[in-house]
């Protein structure tokens, strides 16, 4: 440390403090000398001192009620204090300097070799406690930086997942809505290619924003009741094509004591599920792949439910093994150049396992075919009200024609959500930004609001406040809100929710995805 610890030595005589003076001085230190109590208590308010060596007997104030003055300042309560007597010798003068807060008594004549060795091992921790306190300041500097720095890249991240999404979300909803009409073979198979490439696009996009929410800890489970069969045989029917075009036969198998409905989250568990079945779909050729969900046993009053994806493909060395579950890892670069692919996925799943108390693993042989395998714990749920509701307000849905109000800036994105809602059989109204549609949701009866969230003039936010203010004046029914948005972080969710929005669809979206919302009303 650059400056000398100081120590405070106080005796009413000044030869005293001479005598002190030429016994420590062989320590590197700065002295300061009081000739009296008050003096003392004066030069802790000026110095920060390491020790300090205080003689008992002095006039008008003696050593003990100095020491207790001190010890009443909380800055300085734990100052360490070695009392010297030439007096106070007897055992309850000792057991006083102790009690005041002293850290050692010593009786004059003072042997030098004593009190220099005591004086060293004090010197020796207020050196120690420096070097913390100047610890503890870089690391609140650096964990200041750290979280300055999180910020930053999460503004980035939510930036650049609605400018890229934006787009996205154009060239996603056109290709759904041409497949929709007549095309000869060659258009369709140009079309399917914009579409596949489109939603790989977005698969990789997911994938970096997954990794970094994960590595900021701000990945957040849900724990909503939900039907494991359904999200196994989605699973399958999502990989069907892309089976079909690698001569892959599809099975699934799930265990008759698996339970049907659980509480936890879907959407994780199918994003893991299909990162290990896409996987095995990709590097088997002429085989087949299965999904294979057991009840393995009840812990801690929960669901451990085991899932294995079992492929007949190329298979992965042992050698190659430990290569696996880590960030932009693949088995090797031959694999990498033929099947391409960014090696986030199973470190994605990884983690994502781990978030529901489970675990993750692979057994392998080349040339026969992989088993990923994965084990997680679902609440437990018992009754399948929600389904049941879900049904009946679908089925509701299906009966009349809607009429909806499409609030969005952007002239592409409103002509495939005006296309995909007039192809699911709706009425749709536009409105080019949030005051408009404010407007014209006060003049007209909407049976739901499509609402974009970033847009000139008035945002989504601020549009649905507005609404929502206005449907509380007029004493009305709120009315049904879905958010569209390219912001498709959980904090964006849970904003959009905040401000009295019913629901959330991120973009690019597809026309299940806006038939899906619509069937939750």
């Amino acid at each position: 440390m650059s400056a000398k610890p100081k120590i405070l030595i106080v005796d009413d005589k000044r030869e005293n403090l001479v005598a002190l003076e030429i016994v420590l001085k062989d320590l590197d230190v700065e002295f300061v000398r009081a000739l009296s109590g008050n003096e003392a208590l004066g030069h802790t308010l000026k110095h920060e001192f390491a020790i300090g060596i205080i003689d008992v007997q002095m006039p008008d104030m003696d050593g003990f009620e100095t020491v207790e003055l001190i010890h009443n300042d909380p800055d300085i309560a734990y100052f360490p204090v070695i009392f010297v007597s030439a007096i106070y010798k007897e055992e309850q003068y000792v057991l006083k300097g102790i009690e005041t807060g002293a850290v050692d008594f010593i009786s004059k004549p003072i042997i030098p070799a004593v009190l220099q060795g005591k004086v060293r091992v004090f010197l020796d921790l207020y050196e120690q406690k420096k070097l913390l306190e100047i610890s503890n300041r870089e690391l609140k500097i650096a964990k200041e930086k750290a979280e300055k720095k999180d910020l930053l890249k999460s503004l980035f991240l939510a930036t650049m997942s609605h400018e890229i999404r934006t787009p996205m979300n154009g060239i996603i909803g056109v290709s759904e809505l041409l497949k929709q009409t007549p095309l000869t073979k060659e258009q369709l198979d140009l079309v399917n290619i914009m579409s596949v490439s489109g939603n790989n696009l977005l698969l990789i996009i997911n994938d970096i924003l997954d990794i970094s929410k994960i590595e900021a800890g701000q990945i957040k489970l849900e724990n909503i009741a939900f039907d494991l069969h359904q999200v196994a045989a989605e699973t399958i029917s999502l990989l069907g094509v892309k089976a079909k075009d690698q001569n892959n036969t599809l099975l699934l198998n799930i265990s008759d004591n698996v339970p049907r409905m659980v509480k936890g989250d879907p959407m994780r568990l199918k994003q893991i599920l299909l990162n290990l079945a896409n996987n095995a779909v990709k590097f088997t050729h002429d085989g087949e792949v299965s999904i294979l969900i057991n009840y393995l046993e009840e812990r801690h009053n929960k669901h451990m439910i085991e899932f294995k994806i079992v492929d007949t493909g190329i298979g992965i060395p042992e050698s190659e093994k430990d290569k696996l579950f880590k960030l932009f890892s693949q088995v090797n670069q031959t694999t990498q150049r033929e099947y391409g692919g960014t090696g986030l996925g199973l470190a994605i799943s990884k983690n994502l396992v781990e978030l529901m108390e489970g675990e993750i693993g692979v057994d392998s042989e080349p040339g026969i075919g992989s088993t990923f395998w994965f084990n997680v714990l679902f609440n437990k749920n018992a009754v399948d009200s929600a389904k049941d509701s879900k049904k009946e307000k679908s089925a509701k849905n299906d009966n009349g024609t809607l009429n909806i109000l499409l609030v969005e800036d952007n002239l592409i994105n409103q002509k495939v959500a005006m296309g995909i809602i007039k192809q699911l059989g709706h009425e749709v109204s536009v409105a080019g930004n949030g005051e408009i549609g404010v407007d014209m949701y006060k003049k007209n009866k909407y049976d739901v609001v499509l609402m974009d969230i970033q847009m000139p003039v008035m945002d989504g936010f601020k549009a649905t406040s507005e609404i929502r203010e206005w449907e509380l004046d007029e004493r009305l029914s709120p009315g049904y809100i879905i958010a569209l948005t390219a912001n498709a972080l959980k904090e964006d969710k849970e904003k959009c929710f905040s401000v009295g929005m019913n629901d959330f669809l991120a973009k690019p979206f597809k026309i299940k995805d806006i038939q899906d919302a619509l069937g939750k009303m």
